[in-house]
């Protein structure tokens, strides 16, 4: 079988994580593109595929991958309780991914999401452009309120539903392959 696409794109997805070192935002932004498009990707390339059976632990992987980059400039983060919530939101989303990777349960991620990564970003964009934004526990709370209800309907969709919108986007882009 030819992985020459996976593996374009494997590569890719290890080396595009490495930017949130120097660029945490852009980074994290850009490694979060890459991620929700691997699969688009390999597709466009058209050349090989993902054997089956190897995508969602290949992802969840290199999902982890990619937010240990992150998880590591959020531990230099000045203030203590947006650190200490970053800390908790990325333990909490690998035990999730772990007891998923363990049990085969896939549903197990929409009771574990990955709220680390929306916080981890909007933390970062107050660092990088609204400073004036305290890191109160009321301020915090409200801005974990705000970021739980998109991602739980993502987690809904992706987990629970089990929508695909790769191929959605494949139809919309007309990036099938012709056999």
């Amino acid at each position: 079988m030819d992985m020459t696409g996976p593996i374009i794109v494997l590569i890719i997805r290890l080396v595009v994580p490495l930017s949130i070192l120097k660029y945490p935002f852009w980074g994290t932004v850009a490694s979060l593109l890459v991620d929700a498009l691997d699969v688009v990707m390999i597709t466009f390339i058209g050349v090989g595929a993902m054997p089956e059976g190897w995508y969602t632990p290949a992802d969840k992987i290199l999902d982890s991958y990619y937010l240990i980059f992150s998880f590591i400039v959020s531990l230099r983060w000045a203030d203590r309780l947006p650190k200490k919530i970053s800390i908790i939101l990325f333990v909490y989303r690998i035990i999730g991914v772990i007891l998923m990777e363990i049990t085969n349960i896939r549903i197990l991620l929409f009771f574990f999401p990955n709220m680390f990564e929306n916080f981890f970003l909007f933390w970062e964009a107050r660092n990088k452009w609204f400073k004036r934004l305290k890191p109160t526990k009321k301020n915090l709370t409200i801005a974990l309120i705000a970021l739980l209800i998109p991602k739980m309907f993502q987690e809904w969709m992706l987990h629970w539903k089990l929508i695909d919108p790769w191929s959605q986007i494949e139809e919309m882009f007309n990036l099938h392959k012709s056999h």
